[in-house]
């Protein structure tokens, strides 16, 4: 392949489906990728003021840095942001089970958040009850991703609203 070819995972065209053969979510890893899966975005989401490119690229990402429930030691996972209004919230994509940071939050609301070059301390609250219902119908409503994504499981998608405190470092 000379430069100017691409393969299709090479492309920075939109995801627009959750069964994208393209979308990270749904390519092959070994234990070791996995393990390594977000490093290369964290740093380029660092690097880059909030920026990435791949698959992600257009996107809008933030890092949330939680409390592990059962380590304690801080972890930092990009997430997809997305708004409603004034809130911003985050889900995930993962199958099999609800993600660490998930639980880590449900355990500790003090999170922080990096959103482009400006660093948060924040609370982020994971949704129940009627709340949960409201925000997940207009959820799958207005996000085609996460609507094919709740189609595909059984269990509620996580949805955790994120509130902004003070910057730390802007």
């Amino acid at each position: 392949m000379n430069e100017t070819e691409s393969t299709a995972s090479e492309s920075t065209r939109a995801i627009t489906s959750y069964d994208d053969p393209d979308a990270p979510w749904n390519q092959e890893y070994s234990d070791a990728e996995i393990a390594h899966w977000n490093d290369g975005v964290i740093q380029e989401f660092r690097d880059n003021g909030g920026k990435v490119g791949g698959a992600y690229e257009g996107g809008e990402l933030l890092l949330l840095t939680t409390t592990g429930a059962k380590s304690g030691k801080q972890h930092v996972v990009p997430l997809g942001l997305l708004r409603r209004g004034e809130s911003l919230y985050v889900s995930s994509f993962i199958e099999d089970k609800y993600p660490a940071w998930y639980f880590n939050v449900k355990a500790d609301s003090r999170v922080t958040v990096e959103l482009g070059s400006t660093t948060y301390r924040a609370t982020a609250r994971a949704l129940e009850g009627a709340e949960y219902d409201e925000y997940a119908g207009w959820v799958t409503a207005n996000n085609q991703l996460l609507a094919e994504y709740q189609a595909k499981v059984t269990r509620p998608l996580p949805l955790v609203v994120i509130e902004l405190g003070q910057p730390i470092r802007p």
